[in-house]
């Protein structure tokens, strides 16, 4: 049977399961610059923040109020891939590496995943692989917030040693900021060298 997205990610998934269950998401497969982030967030039933929901339907504001809560009211693992591993292994496999160091670094080891997408990072325990998973699970929503608002932090602190490519506002997205500064400045150490657009710079120097 399909599994109908709800309007509003709810704990119906997690309900399902037996035993201590974890959501796992990532961001930042899309960015020209940065290191993926991903993030494991087991909820404690009797105390779920209310507004989790995808990160990207969040205002920046009210996801840092939930980042915060979720820090403080469940157990979290973050974990990443830096630059220079997205360019090693591929973004994919970069991905699921940060999910791996996201399981890895929880207090307590769960019994089952929820993941959202369609690739298993093998976490050795049981695990659903959920598309959109951020729109169902309340447990992969919080992850999605986690490993957001941890990524726009570094973003924006690494906006202040490489200040002219708009990192602070596009978190690395090549937008015409961007765009505009790797034009005038050129490609940083933090840029995705294997990544169509930075290559073509690369190789035009």
């Amino acid at each position: 049977m399909q599994y109908v997205i709800p309007p509003m990610p709810d704990f119906s998934l997690e309900n399902a399961e037996t035993g201590l269950v974890v959501g796992i998401d990532e961001v930042g497969r899309g960015p020209f610059a940065g290191p993926v982030v991903a993030a494991a967030v087991i909820l404690d039933r009797g105390n779920i923040p209310l507004g989790i929901m995808d990160s990207k339907k969040i205002p920046r504001a009210k996801r840092e109020q939930l980042f915060n809560r979720i820090l403080e009211t469940a157990q979290v693992g973050i974990g990443e891939a830096s630059v220079q591993e997205i360019d090693s292994l591929n973004i994919l496999q970069a991905s699921l590496l940060a999910m791996r160091r996201a399981f890895t670094a929880l207090p307590h080891r769960p019994d089952i995943a929820l993941i959202d997408g369609n690739r298993d990072p093998n976490l050795g325990i049981p695990s659903r692989l959920i598309v959109k998973g951020d729109a169902c699970s309340l447990s992969i929503a919080a992850a999605s917030i986690v490993a957001k608002v941890t990524r726009d932090r570094k973003m924006c602190a690494l906006a202040e040693e490489f200040p002219h490519y708009g990192w602070e506002r596009n978190a690395g997205y090549g937008t015409a900021e961007h765009r505009k500064g790797l034009r005038q400045f050129g490609v940083t150490p933090q840029h995705r060298r294997s990544f169509a657009p930075i290559r073509a710079l690369l190789s035009t120097d």
